[in-house]
């Protein structure tokens, strides 16, 4: 596997001893993480752009949060519904989907 360009981490509220406990796994990060990986596979991008879950990021009130590295953009309280939009028009275009952006 090549280095991907992109890297696209989603707080799913993970713990060490495996259980998902905490707000983004309850505003359904697990299954933007699913979406993630959806979208992906269907635009032929899983070589080129990674998805991992992850725990806590410490902003839970703006849960479910996903974070865009090396863009180092930081996104807040992200649906199924908007991964589409993360994925077309920062993903795939370049640019940031400003109502979804954390700072």
């Amino acid at each position: 596997m090549n280095k991907p360009e992109r890297h696209i981490f989603v707080c799913t509220s993970s713990r060490p001893n495996g259980r998902q406990k905490g707000f983004c796994h309850t505003k359904d990060g697990v299954a933007v993480m699913g979406k993630f990986i959806e979208e992906l596979e269907e635009r032929g991008l899983s070589g080129e752009v990674m998805v991992s879950n992850t725990g806590c990021f410490g902003l839970c009130e703006q849960g479910p949060v996903v974070v865009i590295y090396p863009d180092n953009v930081w996104y807040g309280s992200v649906t199924p519904d908007d991964v589409e939009a993360i994925m077309e028009e920062h993903i795939e275009g370049g640019g940031i989907v400003t109502r979804l952006q954390i700072g």
